[in-house]
């Protein structure tokens, strides 16, 4: 690598750690929030412009979402700042991924570490509209009771029908492993690495095509939205990977990309 490439390389990267903070399948029974307030989040779509998945920006050029929505790099379009998926506001900014990163022990079958990083070929510009979110540190709790809130496009109806055509989101109460683990509920098939959020007569809850996307608590998103069973059934609340479970593995993995560029 030539000295003028070298340098890009270096500058990119260095501003999107910048805003990284170093030491969201189901919207139902939610509301569409003030337009432009969930800054971080960003539509997967496949590249003739469908949602499929959610995702939310932790810097200028990474996205985290869930690895089930692995389609293919040339397959997925990711769309910052948008907010009405039938409109175009002006505020959308289009960057193709350069590449995909599931979490290497992903496992397919029983939905553990159901999570993954997209490097995008470009950065995206932080303004009025776009931002990113904050990430809790190595194996943060969070307490049965603390209320969440998960957003995205996805289902408004248990019964599926079409995507929503503005952005959705929903208040979730967190429930403890324990309980979800339950024989009445999801039987021990909650790991270590997923998180419960939901109420027990059902309700409120993501819906297909909210994979992906945020759970916040505590102003941090603590989930990624990952899998469950139907949407809004009651004992059954959605399921989230447990984003403090891979804080050391997604700084480590963007660091060695980092470090990566200078060496090519």
């Amino acid at each position: 690598m030539d000295l003028p490439s070298l340098l890009l390389c270096i500058l990119l990267e260095v501003l999107a750690l910048s805003g990284q903070n170093f030491p969201q399948e189901r919207i139902v029974g939610g509301y569409a929030p003030v337009p432009h307030s969930i800054k971080y989040i960003v539509s997967i779509q496949t590249t003739d412009r469908q949602h499929f998945c959610g995702g939310f920006l932790i810097n200028r050029f990474w996205v985290i979402t869930a690895a089930h929505c692995d389609i293919g790099v040339k397959q997925m379009v990711i769309v910052a700042g948008d907010y009405s998926l039938t409109i175009y506001e002006g505020t959308e900014q289009e960057v193709q991924p350069q590449l995909l990163v599931p979490y290497p022990e992903y496992n397919s079958t029983t939905n553990n570490s159901d999570i993954m990083l997209i490097k995008l070929r470009a950065p995206v510009y932080m303004n009025s509209y776009v931002s990113v979110a904050l990430l809790p540190r190595q194996d943060a709790a969070i307490a049965e009771g603390r209320m969440c809130r998960v957003s995205g496009w996805g289902y408004t109806s248990p019964n599926g029908g079409q995507i929503p055509s503005t952005l959705r989101t929903v208040k979730l109460p967190i429930i403890s492993s324990e309980k979800c683990n339950r024989s009445e509920s999801f039987n021990g098939s909650i790991t270590e690495n997923m998180l419960c959020a939901g109420y027990s007569v059902g309700g409120k809850d993501a819906c297909q095509g909210d994979s992906g996307g945020p759970l916040v608590c505590d102003g941090r998103v603590y989930g990624v939205v990952s899998w469950g069973r139907g949407c809004a059934d009651s004992q059954f609340p959605g399921v989230y990977t447990a984003v403090s479970k891979f804080r050391r593995w997604i700084d480590d993995t963007i660091f060695s990309y980092y470090s990566r560029c200078h060496k090519d």
